[in-house]
């Protein structure tokens, strides 16, 4: 008997997390393989960081919190949205979650109904359409291009937009393409939204620290502050202070959309960990010169890898302009065969081929709704990133 929700069933597994096991089971039969599948900083999590989770525990700090996080954090997150966003916020405009993940999760769940739409930019982060399904609604993929630097143009927008369109998700830095939104295109994406105001805006800034060559990050709600009263922003500490097993997420947003939140919170996890909390107000208070850092290291680890995937014949990969993944083309490759006898019909048959002959581990860009791609995470050593990229050219040369 299938106990299998119908829910459930419209949802599929996240391609993402099956390589990465994949990789690592790989690796446990004693293969030799690079994993750069997995979407995570190799940084440890900053020592004053890690000091302030482990007096939360010694001070006996282990307790519940309020569900929608403790008044100390709302208070930082507040202060972060103003400081870095220009967002005229208070702690009560804010909420934190088990990760940026269960933001998302808890924004579209509460506001969902069966016949809504939301408007998901391709290529998108695997759990987005996966999650509208879950809530009943409908995932409406608004196509982009590698020439249009794989973002969101406003004709597309449009076309994508209908009267059941409740959301529009924006994920910049993005997950896969490291694609960036300028203000200018926030803006330009904002006036076209002015004209649906049943549309509410989702915004993913997970990735906002990581932007190279001296740009400016932009939210939409901060360009765009008549928007705000329609729009989630989301945030956490996961990618910017390499906390990604702390599971603490936070946003803004309006408070009766944050009060249906904390209700399906509530409901669900109850508050996100206590100890996690008192570690992320210290992440957030305490001191960031460590990011200019980090930043420099992935800006050269993304200059290493495009030009090593671009002396491919087979492959075309853009310059990303944040996060740390690239998502290169692999159409050229698509028809040929591998030196190991193997057919490479899609881009998923590319993956699975460069893991079986020279192990490397990335993921096919059907996944992310925009076939003939596949993405690479350069978080990961200059010294396995080097090996890497040797292993794809040689796989890449042995094509025919």
């Amino acid at each position: 008997m299938d106990m299998q929700s119908d829910a459930l069933a419209r949802v599929q597994p996240s391609a993402t997390m099956a390589i990465t096991q994949l990789a690592q089971e790989l690796k446990a039969r004693g293969e030799d393989v690079i994993a750069l599948s997995a979407g995570e900083p190799d940084f440890d999590t900053p020592e004053h960081v890690r000091a302030a989770g482990i007096a939360a525990i010694n001070e006996g700090r282990t307790r519940y919190t309020y569900v929608d996080g403790i008044t100390e954090l709302k208070r930082a997150v507040a202060e972060k949205f103003r400081r870095d966003n220009g967002l005229d916020v208070g702690p009560e405009d804010c909420m934190i979650s088990a990760g940026g993940k269960q933001v998302i999760f808890n924004a579209l769940l509460a506001t969902l109904n069966a016949g809504d739409e939301v408007v998901i930019p391709a290529p998108y982060w695997v759990s987005y359409p996966e999650i509208v399904r879950l809530a009943g609604a409908e995932p409406v993929i608004a196509p982009s291009s590698q020439a249009e630097g794989f973002k969101l143009t406003p004709a597309a927008l449009e076309a994508a937009i209908s009267p059941a369109t409740k959301w529009l998700i924006l994920n910049t830095p993005s997950n896969p393409s490291g694609a960036a939104y300028s203000a200018g295109e926030l803006r330009a994406l904002a006036d076209v939204l002015r004209a649906h105001p049943q549309v509410h805006v989702l915004t993913d800034d997970i990735y906002e620290t990581l932007v190279y060559d001296g740009r400016q990050f932009a939210t939409i709600a901060q360009v765009a502050p008549d928007l705000a009263g329609r729009t989630i922003t989301m945030n956490g500490v996961s990618k910017s202070h390499a906390m990604t097993g702390w599971r603490i997420g936070y946003c803004t947003g309006p408070r009766p959309i944050l009060k249906a939140m904390t209700k399906l919170q509530g409901q669900s996890t109850t508050n996100p960990s206590s100890i996690s909390q008192w570690a992320a107000l210290a992440a957030l208070e305490g001191p960031q010169d460590f990011l200019d850092d980090w930043r420099a290291a992935f800006q050269a680890r993304r200059d290493l890898v495009v030009a090593g995937l671009n002396a491919c014949d087979v492959l075309e990969c853009l310059v990303p302009e944040g996060a740390f993944y690239v998502f290169p083309s692999c159409a050229r490759a698509l028809g040929m065969t591998s030196a190991g006898g193997r057919k490479i019909a899609t881009d998923e048959d590319f993956v699975m081929a460069l893991l079986a002959e020279h192990g490397v581990a990335l993921v096919h860009g059907s996944a992310f709704g925009l076939a003939g791609h596949v993405r690479l995470s350069y978080a990961a050593s200059e010294a396995e990133l080097r090996e890497a990229v040797t292993r794809i050219q040689a796989f890449c040369a042995g094509l025919g």
